[in-house]
């Protein structure tokens, strides 16, 4: 199992070498051909191994990307129960075996930063995969042909995994590495800096950490003290830029797609509401938009920015057209653009949600502390700065530059999911929130549409199904585990 994992990996090595993001480094460090796993350094599987953890992340928010109503399916579809299944095959084909191989090289030759790394992005996969399924195989996943039928760990046993991991990856990057193995051109986040890589475990803690406010009455005080260690500015922003050759998979999923008269996503009004002034109207006449929003969007030159309800066949919230779709040349969705996993911006208002909840706050209070506050408008700075607008209306504005007294949770978990748009951690934050509309202003379940999710009317989607092949080879440990979409995983109850 093992050696044909290896060889898939090899052939995806190849492949990558027309279709990734990096032709320079592919071009180095290819093999000739099918290789064993003796044949494979460290630096031969991290780029395909990064590549494929970015790919996974875009296959997961392609469907909850619609479930936190970010987009909507072509005419204003809302998406029902899903598998992910290129999710999973991401993490249990092309990553965790191959991973394992970089790790287990990477103790053989006391090389230190790279099992740090290794670490981070195991830890990067069996999050977005165990805050998927709940449940999922870890301690026995990388173990075929030994054991074909690997068993599930909890999620609670994978949140501790994923901490140790990153503590374990914190405590390597902070010592010196004499091995002689370094990171280069393979790297394609941070090509080799040490200390980006040690700032994202940091941050990556510091979301984990959070995510666990409904299970640990500290999650919010252990969340802040962690991310005064990570990202200190955009040059952290951990993402892998595409280019002309390697084209960007929003762009060819949604711009092309729709140029071509395929199916394609619309923008839902969500987004659209909560950035056109409906949610959050705003004090300056000047200010109609927030700058952000055609960098995602466009109205195709209409006078109103009108986004699609969830499920709502092609309506706007006012029972007229939509008009609201994803813009070509748009951050992302250029041909050139990045996929990003978690930014300098994103700390920020983990920063001012953890500040905000540690001090007392609950969804329907109001009023912070100085450092909620400054890190919220941090945030908001840098994610203009990020997007490349001219914030400085729209931070002035007083419904968003609202002061410490009148700052509320909504006002930063706003920010957040605008800031996190096509980023799966938004259907984090819903869950965690319940997908309450005090908190995440103006927000309302889909419009049913599906006869075929008519069993969960009314219901939110908490989680995705196991994909059909596991249940076929590994059917005992997937029956054990399934539960239907609509339940919560663990940190959810």
């Amino acid at each position: 199992m093992k050696k044909n994992i290896l060889k898939i990996t090899t052939m995806l090595l190849l492949i990558l070498a027309v279709t990734s993001c990096s032709d320079e480094y592919f071009d180095v460090n290819t093999p000739a051909g099918t290789a064993t796993e003796e044949e494979l350094s460290m630096s031969d599987l991290l780029g395909p191994v990064i590549h494929s953890t970015m790919e996974g992340q875009r296959s997961a928010e392609i469907v909850f990307g619609n479930y936190a109503q970010n987009f909507v399916g072509q005419g204003g579809t809302a998406a029902g129960r899903t598998s992910i299944s290129g999710l999973w095959s991401q993490v249990y084909l092309y990553i965790l075996p191959n991973v394992k191989v970089i790790k287990e090289k990477a103790v053989e030759n006391n090389a230190t930063h790279y099992a740090a790394v290794a670490d981070i992005l195991t830890a990067i996969n069996i999050g977005i995969a165990t805050d998927s399924w709940d449940n999922i195989p870890y301690s026995e996943a990388a173990n075929g042909p030994i054991n074909n039928f690997p068993k599930f760990d909890t999620q609670e046993q994978i949140y501790q995994n994923i901490f140790n991991l990153l503590d374990n990856a914190i405590a390597a990057l902070q010592s010196p590495d004499n091995s002689g193995f370094t990171l280069g051109k393979e790297d394609l986040i941070y090509k080799g800096d040490i200390d980006k890589w040690l700032r994202a475990a940091y941050t990556l803690k510091a979301r984990y950490q959070l995510h666990l406010s409904k299970v640990n009455p500290a999650a919010a005080s252990d969340a802040l003290a962690t991310i005064a260690n990570g990202f200190i500015s955009n040059d952290d922003d951990f993402q892998m830029f595409y280019d002309e050759k390697n084209i960007n998979p929003w762009y060819s999923g949604e711009i092309l797609s729709r140029n071509t008269g395929n199916v394609h996503n619309d923008i839902c009004k969500q987004l659209v509401s909560s950035m056109n002034g409906d949610y959050f109207p705003f004090q300056n006449s000047a200010l109609d938009i927030d700058p952000r929003l055609p960098v995602f969007a466009t109205n195709n030159g209409a006078s109103e920015w009108k986004g699609f309800v969830s499920g709502g066949a092609g309506k706007a919230p006012d029972g007229t057209d939509a008009n609201t779709q994803f813009v070509d040349g748009g951050y992302y969705t250029r041909i050139d653009a990045p996929l990003v996993l978690i930014t300098y911006a994103e700390a920020m208002f983990i920063k001012a949600e953890a500040s905000f909840l540690a001090n007392g706050g609950t969804p329907t209070s109001v009023g912070a502390t100085p450092e909620t506050y400054m890190a919220y408008m941090e945030g908001i700075s840098a994610s203009m700065a990020k997007f490349g607008v001219d914030g400085s209306l729209y931070m002035a504005d007083g419904a968003i530059d609202v002061g410490e007294a009148n700052l509320k949770l909504s006002h930063i978990m706003k920010e957040k999911y605008i800031h996190n748009f096509l980023n799966p951690e938004s259907f984090v934050d819903y869950r965690r929130y319940d997908f309450s509309d005090e908190v995440f202003v103006g927000l309302e379940i889909r419009e049913e549409q599906d006869a075929d999710d008519s069993d969960f009317a009314g219901q939110w989607f908490r989680r995705a199904d196991y994909p059909s092949t596991e249940l076929n080879r590994n059917s005992e440990n997937v029956l054990a585990n399934q539960k239907e979409p609509v339940d919560p995983v663990w940190w959810d109850r």
